[in-house]
């Protein structure tokens, strides 16, 4: 009789076979959904994520599909009742995408997306800015202000001196409910205030690249310690932005438009499980860079998802084996105080890598909710990495109509209370242990030990 084991490889390898030109088809953990779950040391709540089926979804901590937007999200952004009328559930999402595409478009820069709007839970649009034929162009980030306004990154094709191609711009645009602009950013005006080297600038330059910053964060620093204690370059109001192309991340000024805080691009050589204290080094092509809110546990600490991807002018240097990481660095000292590799998960570090996309967040318990993100993975860790809820995304699809693969990639993933949905929205909180005779590998389980 054929072992659980062994009918497990036959059936993978017989889907392997009948899959194998096809790139991406398969995610790379089995099974997918909810792999394990300790309700007891998790944060419970709902997870909102964008899935490669281009829907939003809403799940409980055991997977379960609780809610579904039928729109894309890049990515979805949570509304509370104090910012949506006194409604739950409501969400800042993609509504649809351009007609026509200009050239150089694709989902990661933004010159696919037409508009953007605010839904209720049921879907039907509150606010809309954009549409098919007029594109705006979104990308990467949206934030609900606390005026009301909708602070939006966007993308266009722009002219700029020095260069001898077309660029992509990255913008940053506030935007009121008429759809009115009343406050811009545009990135090609301060590449002389990010810090790169002549070497730097003349291979961004060089390398033709029209999206040479690709711009992936744009979030307003918010209330802090930091600029309680004096420091302006915090002021809640001014915005923290990420180059995911450049390895920088900067502050600017939103009277001024100055960058007036900024860690990158040049850092000191990566030490991927180096001691806590040391000065933030190299990160590459990092994602989701935010200070983490006031009342979470490291509160007024940067919070990154560093991807080690490929990213830099000149590209950083990368490893035998790449491995991402999650650091929380202190603004003002430029430490390291937490970090997560994936040894920390008793893994060797390179199973824990997604080169684009992913995210990290704090929970209110001290735990850390991580975006494994070109993988479709979510997995939430203790203060000391241990994984404590893990999930795969089930959800498959194309990115673009004219792809001939499909994915299960998560762009950034998001922890919501409970009652931010509408009253009686069902959850479940049941403990899930993976079987320890094929995943020998799954959380909850130690290699050469058989399951319970």
């Amino acid at each position: 009789m054929m072992s659980r084991r062994g009918s497990v490889s036959v059936l993978l390898g017989a889907w392997l076979m009948a899959t194998a030109t096809t790139a991406l088809a398969l995610p790379s953990s089995f099974p997918t959904g909810t792999t394990y779950y300790d309700p007891e040391r998790a944060y419970n709540g709902f997870v909102l994520f964008p899935g490669g089926d281009r829907k939003t979804h809403l799940i409980d901590m055991n997977g379960n599909e609780v809610h579904r937007w039928d729109y894309e999200s890049f990515p979805p952004i949570p509304l509370s009742a104090d910012q949506a009328g006194g409604e739950k559930g409501h969400l800042l999402v993609q509504l649809a995408r351009a007609e026509k595409l200009p050239e150089h478009a694709s989902p990661g820069n933004g010159l696919t997306n037409a508009s953007v709007a605010e839904v209720n839970w049921d879907g039907d649009v509150k606010w809309q800015w954009g549409s098919r034929q007029d594109p705006v162009y979104q990308h990467h980030d949206m934030r609900r202000l606390p005026n009301g306004n909708n602070l939006v990154m966007t993308a266009e094709m722009r002219e700029l001196n020095g260069f001898d191609y077309p660029i992509i711009e990255n913008g940053i645009e506030e935007v009121d409910d008429e759809g009115r602009v009343v406050w811009a950013w545009k990135s090609g005006d301060h590449l002389d205030e990010m810090g790169f080297s002549d070497a730097g600038l003349r291979a961004l330059k060089d390398s033709e690249d029209p999206d040479f910053l690709h711009l992936n964060t744009a979030v307003p620093v918010g209330p802090n310690r930091w600029y309680d204690a004096g420091d302006e370059r915090f002021a809640p109001d001014n915005i923290l932005v990420n180059s995911r192309n450049a390895n920088v991340t900067f502050i600017v000024d939103r009277q001024s438009g100055e960058i007036v805080w900024r860690i990158g691009p040049d850092l000191p050589a990566l030490q991927l499980n180096g001691k806590l204290g040391r000065p933030v080094d190299q990160t590459v092509g990092s994602h989701d860079v935010h200070l983490i809110p006031e009342g979470l546990p490291g509160a007024g600490n940067l919070l990154i998802f560093d991807n080690q991807g490929n990213a830099g002018f000149p590209p950083s240097k990368q490893g035998f084996f790449s491995s991402s990481r999650v650091i929380e660095v202190n603004p003002s000292s430029g430490k390291i105080v937490w970090q997560y590799t994936g040894n920390m998960s008793g893994r060797s570090p390179y199973t824990f890598y997604s080169s684009f996309i992913s995210s990290a967040r704090r929970l209110p318990n001290g735990n850390t909710l991580i975006d494994e993100g070109q993988d479709g993975r979510l997995f939430q860790v203790t203060p000391e990495g241990e994984i404590v809820w893990e999930y795969v995304s089930p959800f498959f699809g194309k990115s673009m109509p004219s792809d001939d693969y499909v994915t299960n990639q998560v762009y950034r993933a998001q922890l919501v209370d409970y009652d931010w949905a509408p009253d009686g929205t069902p959850h479940e909180e049941t403990a899930v242990m993976p079987d320890c005779d094929i995943y020998v590998a799954a959380p909850g389980c130690h290699p050469g030990e058989p399951g319970e």
